[in-house]
């Protein structure tokens, strides 16, 4: 499983940085979001390191079709019983401050915000 030794996910996966962990497998794990901006907000990532979507490749597909299959169980098991969203920040634009592929699970509480400002409405 490639890693990268500076990126602070590959650390968390490698027990080096201590997480508050909801999920593993062989190939996935996930963790409570530290600056959480809900009452649920838990990350989802594959063990290997994938910078960003633009680096993903055939390769990964069943990791990151995993990801997805497990992501309605993890967010309903810790409290998004009524609705979540999942989202993958790509690139400087997409605001990804991690470069690690990861999904935010988000959710429980009040409905959220509208997820992008729309202009001219």
């Amino acid at each position: 499983m490639e890693q990268d030794p500076n990126c602070i996910f590959c650390r968390i996966v490698r027990g080096e940085i201590p997480s508050r962990k909801v999920y593993e497998d062989a190939d996935v794990l996930a963790f409570h979001d530290i600056q959480p901006v809900a009452p649920v907000h838990l990350l989802v990532i594959p063990k290997a390191h994938v910078a960003s979507l633009y680096d993903v490749a055939p390769a990964h597909e069943a990791v990151l079709g995993r990801i997805m299959a497990i992501a309605g169980r993890l967010a309903r098991d810790h409290g998004a019983d009524d609705g979540f969203r999942a989202i993958v920040n790509t690139g400087r634009v997409g605001r990804q401050e991690v470069m690690h592929v990861h999904v935010h699970l988000i959710g429980g509480g009040e409905p959220l915000g509208p997820m992008i400002a729309r202009k001219g409405h």
